[in-house]
């Protein structure tokens, strides 16, 4: 089977990443750079690349964070994703921060919360079966004290994301649990990806849609879509 090579690019939270799956090994780039996402990320993909010593056009598949996470941060991923995927006439495959999360963390039933700001938090539950995290629970935007219910009834192993710091009252509700990783990463939306791909095939990038969770925050989609 011909192995597939995946570019990934995540700029969401306070973090930004990409990385490359290439038929050897990853590569990938990672920092925490609050507000500086527009001139990290693109030197970023260009380091990994180099790397892997690769061309954009030797690579199958583009993929993205998708969100949810910072409003700003989220379109500067779509953003760029739509710019290499038109250029080089490639699929792509938009996964979600929080299910990155869950794939790096440590357990079989993660729990993650990011702080969403304004006294709320993006939340999901994961349940990882084969080296896979899958969503056990939707994304939603909730206040914390929801997300003491709903955490409290799932009853992780492992947990993930800013929220638990943000909002300490949550953090108690799994007193046992570490929140490890705070922020998502390029590297481990690659084998989520992956298994996309191998499923659907990827979206044309006409076709992609960012996750904002909150209704009041619109999208301008590509032109000539409704």
């Amino acid at each position: 089977m011909t192995c597939v090579t995946l570019l990934a690019i995540d700029t969401a939270t306070e973090a930004c990443s990409a990385a490359i799956s290439t038929e050897n090994k990853d590569f990938t780039r990672w920092e925490v750079c609050p507000q500086q996402h527009s001139q990290k990320a693109l030197p970023m993909v260009q380091d990994v690349m180099h790397d892997a010593g690769m061309t954009i056009d030797q690579v199958d598949v583009l993929v993205f964070g998708r969100g949810p996470g910072s409003f700003t941060g989220v379109r500067i991923a779509t953003g760029l994703i739509q710019g290499l995927a038109l250029g080089a006439e490639k699929p792509v495959v938009g996964v979600s921060t929080l299910a990155a999360m869950a794939q790096e963390a440590q357990g079989e039933r993660i729990a993650v919360a990011i702080d969403a700001r304004m006294g709320e938090v993006y939340y999901a539950e994961y349940i990882r079966c084969d080296g896979l995290v899958s969503m056990f629970s939707d994304e939603c935007v909730i206040p914390p004290e929801v997300a003491i219910e709903k955490v409290t009834q799932f009853k992780p192993d492992g947990i993930a994301g800013s929220g638990w710091e943000a909002y300490p009252d949550l953090k108690n509700a799994v007193p046992d649990c570490n929140a490890s990783p705070r922020f998502p990463s390029a590297q481990f939306m690659l084998p989520l990806a992956r298994a996309e791909f191998e499923q659907t095939g990827g979206q044309a990038v006409q076709d992609i849609e960012p996750t904002y969770l909150r209704d009041k925050v619109t999208w301008k989609k590509l032109p000539g879509k409704e």
